[in-house]
């Protein structure tokens, strides 16, 4: 099970996937539960360029070592999660996290559209080498982190999700989708309980289709 910090925490910085934006679901989801708590100022959600190196750049002058901050990454924000958390030891929460978003977005490259504005972004062949620059090859502190991962997962396997963060704890959903269209409830308050933050519900007493350290 994944166990609230003693230390207090920072505040709770949400990296969207690819083509995402402020407005994904879960990001609002989050928003709301802290602002009910009285803690919307603990919240962050930047819009991050489409340059990978832009934006793990953007984030990392944002965070300080010993912040208590968390990062809560998805799919592609995961990705960057990760590296930005080995890099200045923040937590993080990874849903359905990215793992290998080279091979992956590779058939991505050029005109694209943002999926909350219908905005037009370019993704440049360069961007590939720079998601392969990010790759962290293994997880120095597995306590650090919590990975969320779906079976029912349409865009990316779940297996390899697992694998790569072989020793976190890790909550496993049997059914799910890629963008945990059922993150409300349970795994919300699993979230913000990891991250520090204790709400009028204990996540301990929420029912979670599987978990496991």
């Amino acid at each position: 099970m994944a166990r609230q910090p003693a230390h207090p925490p920072g505040r709770l910085i949400y990296l969207h996937g690819f083509r995402s934006s402020p407005q994904s679901f879960k990001a609002r989801l989050l928003a709301g539960r802290l602002a009910e708590l009285g803690l919307a100022e603990r919240f962050a959600c930047p819009q991050l360029p489409a340059s990978p190196a832009a934006a793990v750049e953007q984030v990392l002058v944002q965070l300080a070592p010993g912040s208590g901050d968390t990062l809560v990454g998805s799919s592609l924000g995961g990705y960057y999660a990760t590296w930005l958390a080995e890099r200045c030891g923040a937590r993080a929460v990874l849903l359905n996290p990215a793992v290998a978003p080279a091979r992956d977005l590779a058939a991505h490259v050029g005109a694209q559209r943002m999926y909350h504005s219908d905005e037009a972004f370019v993704f440049e062949p360069a961007y590939l080498e720079q998601l392969r620059r990010l790759e962290v090859p293994a997880i120095t502190q597995p306590q650090r982190y919590l990975l969320v991962a779906a079976k029912g997962d349409e865009l990316l396997d779940w297996r390899e999700m697992v694998a790569k963060y072989r020793g976190v704890p890790t909550i496993l959903l049997e059914g799910g989708d890629h963008g945990l269209s059922d993150f409300a409830g349970a795994l919300l308050e699993r979230v913000l309980a990891f991250a520090g933050f204790a709400g009028d519900t204990d996540p301990g007493n929420l029912p979670l289709p599987m978990e496991r350290t």
